[in-house]
Formats: C-alpha cells, sequence, structure tokens
C-alpha cells in the first residue's frame, strides 16, 4: 500500500487474519473447557451457541446441513438459488427436523395409510408421527422401528403404532423438565 495514500489509509480498519495466520501451541491452561463461552449474537435476537454460520451457497447448505449445523448450536443458511416454494419447504424440513420439542408436530389419524406415514418421515426427515384422533387427542405413536420388517405399506397405521404406555407432558413444559419425565414413571 503506497505511505502518500490517504484513500487507503482510511479504508483499512485494522488488521485480518485467516487460519495460516494463527498458531495455538498446545500448551497447559487454567481455563477449563466448560468455563469457556463461545457463543456469539449472530443478530440483535439470534444468538448462536457456537460461532458457527455455513454459507448460503447452493453446494453448502440446503436443509441438511443447516439441520447439522443448528444441532450443534450454529445456524445454516438455506441458499436462494432454488425456486420460493423449494425454499419454503428446506426451511420447513429444518424446523420440524429432529429436536428437542417441536411445538407444531405432524400428525396422523389412525385410518391413514402406512405408505402416508413413511413419505412424511423421509420428506422431514423424522423418525416418529403423533397419531392423534379427530380431535386432536394423542391415541398413539408411529415410529420407523414400528415399520422396519416390511409392512403392508396400504394398511391402515393404527395396525402398526404404540398405543400403549405413551408418556406425555402438559404444555410449557420445558426441555429440561421433559428429560427428567421417564426418570419419575415407575417401572412396570
Amino acid at each position: 500500500m503506497p505511505q502518500n495514500n490517504k484513500l487507503w489509509k482510511k479504508k483499512i480498519i485494522g488488521y485480518a487474519y485467516t487460519f495460516d495466520d494463527v498458531l495455538l501451541v498446545p500448551a497447559k491452561s487454567s481455563v477449563l473447557p466448560r468455563e469457556v463461552d463461545v457463543s456469539t449474537k449472530l443478530t440483535k435476537n439470534i444468538k448462536l451457541n457456537i460461532p458457527l454460520v455455513s454459507a448460503a451457497m447452493d453446494t453448502v447448505t440446503e436443509s441438511e446441513m443447516a439441520i447439522a449445523i443448528a444441532r450443534e448450536g450454529g445456524i445454516g443458511i438455506i441458499h436462494k438459488n432454488m425456486t420460493i416454494e423449494r425454499q419454503a419447504n428446506e426451511v420447513d424440513k429444518v424446523k420440524r427436523s429432529e429436536s428437542g420439542m417441536i411445538l407444531n408436530p405432524i400428525t396422523l389419524t389412525p385410518d391413514r395409510k402406512v405408505r402416508e406415514a413413511l413419505e412424511l418421515m423421509s420428506h422431514y426427515k423424522i423418525s416418529g408421527i403423533p397419531v392423534v384422533d379427530s380431535n386432536g387427542k394423542l391415541v398413539g405413536i408411529l415410529t420407523n422401528r414400528d415399520l422396519r420388517f416390511e409392512p403392508d405399506l396400504d394398511a391402515e397405521i393404527s395396525k402398526y403404532m404404540t398405543n400403549s404406555n405413551l408418556i406425555t407432558a402438559p404444555v410449557g413444559t420445558t426441555l429440561e423438565e421433559a428429560e427428567k419425565i421417564p426418570d419419575e414413571i415407575p417401572e412396570s
């Protein structure tokens, strides 16, 4: 950079480093890993548990990558090199992926076909679907384990669903509270 060029001096904010510019030498540390907070703010209202954001590029981030990064505490930005409908579908897959708690799950009624359940599981990459009656009351759950031995695809899901010993929790239960529920149930 020419020293006499005032324009260049105004444009330089500070130093920038790449991975090759920094070397961490292994050494003993008094800082324990559990004491380190690597969280950061992506925006004013979005906090990331790890400072990791995947690029919004068509060869990098679609629902599969966004789900994987979200499970680790980061965020994946779905690229825009697709139709709006497909973008919405990719975002929907991420929001409905297996996470701690899904507030508005995909449900089926007991009279629906196994084929439809498998299509939904494949489409949303989920392993189970709550089965509800016409009033929305939980009557069972259908998981990929229930369907693993070549079921009749045209059979009603009521034939394969688990409908006893269902563990439920009231609305407003936190993830931490939900994780403790199975431990509090006496074995039968």
